[in-house]
């Protein structure tokens, strides 16, 4: 079953930018572009270190028993130190305010984020929930209580 996902234009949004959409037939993430409000539609530069929340001019209506996660774009962090802070950023169904990248730069100079630049990619994936139970004793394992590299693999 393919999940539909509503989406609805935020009033200041610049409509002529396109919805999320997938670039190649194997893309597993959408991507979606920056959407600044008219008084801000020269984008915004983070300084090195610098991070801020970028508009994407959108809310959504995910179907339940699903979520997006919002997740970098390789290109960017490769060639800019452009990342996401919260990643993967989890937009859970039924949230329905504006839709917000938290972008930060790990980079050594400033990056420029223009009005209508892709960003982030959304990936829709399905959500489990399960039972959390309280326990006095729980089964052993090799690897144990082990953890932080400690199982010696790189």
């Amino acid at each position: 079953m393919t999940p539909t996902v509503l989406l609805r234009w935020l009033p200041d949004a610049d409509t002529t930018l396109e919805l999320p959409r997938y670039e190649t037939s194997g893309s597993a993430g959408a991507d979606v572009r920056a959407n600044f409000p008219p008084d801000a539609r020269d984008g915004l530069t983070l300084a090195p270190g610098e991070r801020q929340l970028c508009p994407t001019g959108l809310s959504a209506e995910i179907p339940e028993g699903f979520e997006i996660q919002v997740r970098p774009r390789s290109g960017l962090a490769l060639k800019h130190g452009l990342t996401l802070l919260n990643t993967p950023g989890t937009i859970d169904s039924d949230y329905r305010g504006p839709l917000g990248v938290i972008v930060v730069n790990l980079g050594q100079s400033p990056v420029h984020i223009a009005h209508g630049d892709r960003i982030a990619q959304l990936v829709v994936a399905p959500v489990v929930q399960a039972n959390f139970a309280p326990a006095e004793h729980l089964s052993e394992t090799k690897r144990g209580t082990g953890g932080f590299g400690s199982t010696g693999r790189s």
